[in-house]
């Protein structure tokens, strides 16, 4: 390797951790805030209270990380109109992105009955959990328009590689909501209603903080509104059509997630918060490592507005090097101090005992899942959507055959080692797929 290509090397692994280290810190404030909502309903006299914050959690996954494509599809076309230098497109990027957050947020208000209704029919857990798991529902739902919009600030803030401003929107979010959760449960005990409160009270904040943000940034990178260039149909077709992939792939994803909680819960209540709590501890390492690949959209994007084949390669060893680097990083905290985590959790001997069991699960999981969440990054950045749903909608239908086969022979065992194979599945699908993004990224012809 000569010393320019070194240099130029390792100009872009520093581009990575700048743009990482805010992103990482504002990520990991998110399963921080799932492990003092899980510490204090594990804290509770009863599990049902862990085990309805579980069940909830995957409603909710299902109506806010299937509207991920928000946050993932503006970051993609944000990063690709800024690397080509298009300010007036950035505008209108936002634009069009919050329109639509708008929009769905008033169908998800509209429809918040019948969606809890189906979704306490397919998840089938306890009278308990179910009754205490509605009244979380009732209130968190009303979250839903500053949630969504929240995606599209972070989305644009990351996309134009503002990750500080990033961090203040996400730390200012769950801070606020670990606060005023711990004021709400312990002060004025009110259980799970409680948590739910403080999480919809701090979407709201963080939607004041995130407006002037972007305010602020928008003034600086320039441009103007161009009332023409926001309302395109092309474009908000473009955006539907790219926005229905990463719904797509989502839903999957999280369908994946619900149909474990699910089956955990077939295993009864200790089981399920048992899972619930290694399920924490690998969201805090999907969170963590997600740093990375939000730097490689970001960049990723970039480098194809200005279509640099070279760069782009620099951008995915720098990106790639550091998360797998980090992923090991978890795997020995957990091996090490994995035990004294689960013990901040909860204090429910029974719970505790079946989360010793499955541990070594949480331990194998970042080397095993690192990979497929780097490339989704990478895709994301590229705004290659149509791939990613393809690769989701294949591993998710080995991970069905896995559940089908394994929990029968092996149990719960069954059921963690048929989710790390799909994660597995994820990454290696995501990579036959990889030579398109660099092609994408070739100087037009002359």
């Amino acid at each position: 390797m000569s010393k320019q290509t070194a240099a130029a090397d390792g100009r872009w692994h520093r581009r990575v951790w700048r743009l990482s280290w805010p992103v990482i810190l504002a990520n990991l404030s998110v399963p921080m805030l799932s492990a003092v909502d899980a510490g204090l309903m594990g804290h509770l006299p009863d599990p049902s209270f862990l085990g309805a914050v579980a069940v909830a959690a995957v409603i909710f996954n299902y109506l806010y990380w299937g509207f991920g494509f928000l946050r993932m599809g503006t970051t993609g076309l944000a990063a690709q109109a800024w690397g080509a230098r298009d300010s007036n497109e950035v505008r209108a990027t936002f634009g069009r992105a919050m329109l639509l957050a708008w929009g769905l947020a008033l169908i998800v208000l509209a429809l918040q009955e019948p969606m809890r209704l189906l979704a306490f029919r397919l998840l089938q857990a306890s009278a308990d959990v179910e009754s205490r798991a509605s009244l979380y529902y009732a209130i968190r739902i009303w979250g839903a328009p500053a949630t969504l919009s929240n995606y599209v600030i972070l989305g644009l803030l990351l996309g134009l590689q503002r990750p500080i401003a990033a961090l203040v929107v996400q730390v200012a979010i769950n801070g606020l909501n670990v606060a005023l959760s711990v004021i709400l449960v312990i002060g004025f005990d009110m259980q799970v209603q409680g948590v739910a409160l403080g999480t919809v009270m701090a979407e709201y904040v963080g939607l004041a903080i995130g407006l002037a943000l972007v305010a602020r940034v928008l003034h600086a990178t320039g441009g103007r509104w161009i009332m023409r260039q926001l309302s395109d149909l092309r474009r908000f077709v473009a955006l539907a059509r790219m926005n229905s992939d990463i719904l797509i792939r989502t839903l999957l994803l999280v369908s994946v997630s619900a149909y474990f909680i699910g089956r955990s819960a077939e295993f009864g209540d200790n089981v399920l918060a048992a899972n619930a709590l290694i399920f924490l501890l690998q969201s805090i390492v999907a969170f963590g490592l997600d740093g990375f690949a939000h730097a490689a959209e970001a960049l990723i994007g970039d480098r194809l507005g200005a279509r640099d084949r070279a760069g782009l390669r620099r951008v995915v060893r720098a990106s790639t090097h550091w998360a797998v680097v980090v992923a090991l990083a978890f795997s020995v905290v957990f091996l090490v101090a994995g035990s004294a985590l689960l013990d901040l959790l909860t204090d429910l001997p029974d719970v505790r005992k079946e989360a010793l069991r499955y541990l070594p699960w949480a331990v194998a999981l970042p080397i095993l899942s690192v990979w497929s969440f780097q490339l989704d990054g990478i895709f994301i950045g590229a705004t290659r959507t149509a791939e990613m749903r393809n690769a989701m909608v294949f591993s998710t239908a080995v991970f069905a055959g896995l559940v089908w086969l394994l929990i029968p022979l092996m149990g719960n065992h069954g059921l963690w080692l048929a989710y790390s194979i799909f994660m597995v599945v994820r990454a290696l699908t995501l990579g036959l797929y990889y030579p398109r993004v660099e092609h994408a990224a070739n100087p037009p012809a002359a």
